[in-house]
């Protein structure tokens, strides 16, 4: 479910601590796999295994971005439909086509 926040006016997501927890644990490993993108690019690494690395750094985004686009289906888009905020399949349908460029 979104709602406003009290402070500065902004949609919240309420997801359970687990699943903020998955998130957060694979955006983590993505931070490394940049650091470690940051030191091949310092240590001269040959740069077709850079752009491997970074392939599997986009991958791993995409997968991530997926997971909460998933989440955010399965709960602040099905509250908001129950709440008769129909609009919120223009914003779904925004969001997919940001995804996809």
């Amino acid at each position: 479910m979104k709602d406003k926040c009290q402070h500065c006016n902004t949609k919240k997501a309420h997801h359970s601590e687990e699943l903020k927890k998955k998130f957060r644990d694979r955006l983590n490993r993505i931070e490394g796999q940049v650091r470690g993108v940051n030191r091949m690019i310092a240590e001269d690494v040959y740069c077709d295994d850079i752009i491997n690395q970074i392939s599997a750094v986009k991958s791993a985004l995409n997968a991530v971005s997926n997971l909460i686009l998933d989440a955010h289906l399965k709960s602040c888009v099905v509250e908001q439909i129950k709440e008769g905020k129909i609009e919120v399949i223009d914003e779904v349908m925004q969001t997919i086509k940001r995804m996809n460029k």
